[in-house]
């Protein structure tokens, strides 16, 4: 890997990051169209919520990935790391709305019965709160206003926001997979790995 870095980062250098948005947003689309033409099943409301919180989990977890590829393989990709957290929210907060507006129609004492009867969408939702001031705080000017220590102290909350989001996965799950086992087990690396490098710091 570190033998091909220097020609794939001089590759990197020449691709924009802007398309990634574009390409992220395109799953989104599709699945919009799917639901309105009859393409997700008997259920359609519970397909889509079920892959755009998928989906925000991934991408989530590629932009978790950015940091060991430019430590361990000298890759760097870092460019990328802010659109795929972003997408990564805008997957989160679609799977939010589609359970408040779709599922529950914004009924607002079934969604707090729904709360009460099932901890994991609790789990899910503080997840998501993780994730509401990384996403406020992307802006350019937000590191210079909070400074860049603060800043960064306050965007390790990725971190906690990624396994309250592994954790509300595997618990609406309710059976073990080997999905369910992979998605934990690259979670648990990514952010056992962060902490190793906070402690050598």
């Amino acid at each position: 890997m570190q033998a091909v870095a220097p020609r794939l980062n001089g590759l990197v250098r020449q691709v924009p990051a802007w398309p990634l948005y574009v390409l992220g947003a395109l799953p989104g689309i599709w699945l919009v169209w799917a639901g309105i033409n009859g393409g997700l099943g008997v259920d359609p409301v519970k397909a889509m919520e079920h892959r755009a919180g998928l989906w925000g989990l991934q991408f989530l977890l590629a932009s978790l990935c950015i940091t060991p590829l430019l430590r361990l393989g000298r890759v760097n990709l870092m460019k990328f790391r802010k659109p795929l957290g972003l997408i990564g929210f805008g997957y989160v907060t679609f799977h939010f709305l589609i359970w408040m507006a779709l599922d529950l129609s914004l009924r607002w004492g079934e969604i707090g019965a729904d709360l009460i009867k099932r901890p994991y969408i609790v789990v899910g939702f503080l997840g998501f709160l993780a994730l509401t001031p990384l996403a406020a705080t992307s802006w350019g000017g937000a590191k210079r206003w909070l400074g860049t220590q603060a800043w960064c102290r306050l965007h390790r909350l990725v971190y906690v926001a990624v396994i309250l989001g592994a954790v509300h996965f595997v618990m609406q799950a309710k059976v073990w997979t080997m999905e369910i086992i992979a998605y934990l087990a690259v979670t648990g690396g990514l952010v056992g790995l962060r902490l190793i490098w906070l402690r050598s710091w």
